[in-house]
């Protein structure tokens, strides 16, 4: 029986890891099982009403081989140990799901032992939460970098989905930081799992299927000097090449000393941009070379959608009516749902600003880009829009976001739209 002391040790510990978001599985529940991870079971990630979904978070052990600068579990640390049984945290998951405190598992752990030896643990609990305990509600899986190719590729087989933490940016801050972790052991795990989601989509596996809701990964920003332009380099690289579906940000904060960290976290503000552009490159069809040069971080004046428009007013303002949705899209003020009501409402008549606003079209922001029906409203000239866009920035910050905040800044927070 796993007790409270060890309980708080490793789910106290899994907390640093950010990557742990649900989404997109749709494994049903079979008769005879327990839970389920399909529509009409675990809400994925964040509802469209803001509700964050539960999962129980949890290390197998924080007893680590490995003594990365940054992480509050390295071996050089002292704090408190702990490590648990695949039994113990299948009892776990069970009992907590039956009491509906969870929807899920988000399962990983230290090194511990040898990688095969943690990774072995680690498959070996999915593979009874689903054979042996008959459950079928949503698990991620955080892997284990060099640990053999058939044990990952065996849980995969299990688990919804995966995720190999990147952690740092570059190669040589990984040398500096976490000396026992490589680029290549990071992203081969990454590669060889996205083969294999080809191959059951070319096959149209049943089943088996590999990750249903496919792989993550998170960087930590700020424990290393590497620019938001590279940053971004990488996440595009990530998406393009090895389709992950989500890369997430962690903010630098820093919880334990060393010579080689900063002695200041990175900042919100910095992780929240990020984000931002993480966004357009992923919905709004942009390159990251139109967001930000290799060497350069995003502005934290203006929303990278904002910073775009304004060093490329020569393509502005466009016509409401008769713009392209891809056009649209890099508006500042008008979001993806935004553009795609816009194409579809004026098939049937031309739309003025009276409708944008019906559509919930961030006017203030996107009158200085666009005419309706030939009008335009917006400040005529690059530095009264750059000053009228910077006091929208100061307002929009100092307000509170709250069940009584403006539409605008609701929505911009719940769904990313920009």
């Amino acid at each position: 029986m796993l007790d409270a002391e060890r309980l708080q040790i490793l789910t106290e510990s899994a907390k640093y890891d950010v990557s742990c978001s649900s989404s997109g599985s749709k494994r049903a529940n079979r008769k005879g099982g327990l839970g389920n991870a399909s529509v009409g079971g675990i809400c994925h990630s964040f509802t469209p009403d803001g509700r964050c979904i539960s999962l129980l978070k949890i290390l197998m052990s924080n007893d680590c081989l490995y003594d990365c600068e940054y992480c509050p579990n390295r071996r050089s640390a002292d704090v408190r140990r702990a490590s648990v049984t695949p039994e113990e945290i299948c009892e776990l998951t069970i009992n907590f799901y039956m009491r509906n405190y969870i929807e899920g598992l988000f399962l990983s752990s230290a090194v511990f032992g040898t990688p095969n030896r943690t990774m072995e643990l680690l498959t070996d609990t999915v593979i009874k939460l689903r054979k042996l305990y008959n459950f079928n509600g949503y698990i991620h899986l955080k892997g284990i970098p060099n640990a053999d190719d058939a044990l990952i590729m065996r849980a995969a087989k299990y688990v919804d989905r995966m995720s190999f933490n990147v952690e740092l940016p570059s190669e040589k801050s990984l040398k500096l930081l976490a000396p026992q972790k490589t680029k290549e052991g990071l992203l081969l795990p990454m590669k060889k799992l996205r083969a294999a989601e080809l191959y059951d989509k070319e096959n149209k596996a049943r089943g088996g299927k590999v990750i249903p809701a496919g792989q993550t990964t998170q960087m930590i920003i700020g424990a290393s000097p590497e620019s938001d332009g590279q940053i971004l380099r990488l996440t595009e690289a990530l998406y393009r090449r090895i389709g992950l579906k989500r890369v997430y940000y962690s903010s630098y904060v820093p919880v334990v000393s060393s010579p080689k960290l900063p002695t200041i976290g990175a900042g919100l503000l910095r992780e929240h941009r990020l984000y931002q552009a993480d966004w357009l490159i992923r919905f709004y069809g942009f390159d990251v070379n139109e967001i930000c040069g290799e060497g350069e971080n995003l502005s934290s004046e203006f929303d990278p959608k904002c910073h775009w428009a304004l060093r490329n007013m020569h393509l502005f303002p466009v016509e409401i009516n008769t713009a392209p949705l891809e056009t649209l899209l890099r508006v500042p003020g008008i979001g993806a749902r935004g553009a795609y009501r816009i194409t579809e409402a004026r098939k049937y008549g031309a739309l003025d600003f009276d409708n944008l606003a019906k559509m919930r079209i961030i006017l203030k922001r996107a009158k200085h880009f666009i005419t309706c029906k030939g009008k335009f409203y917006g400040s005529e000239s690059a530095n009264a829009v750059t000053a009228a866009l910077m006091l929208d920035g100061v307002r929009e910050r100092q307000e509170q976001i709250s069940m009584f905040s403006s539409p605008s800044v609701a929505l911009s927070a719940l769904s990313g739209e920009i």
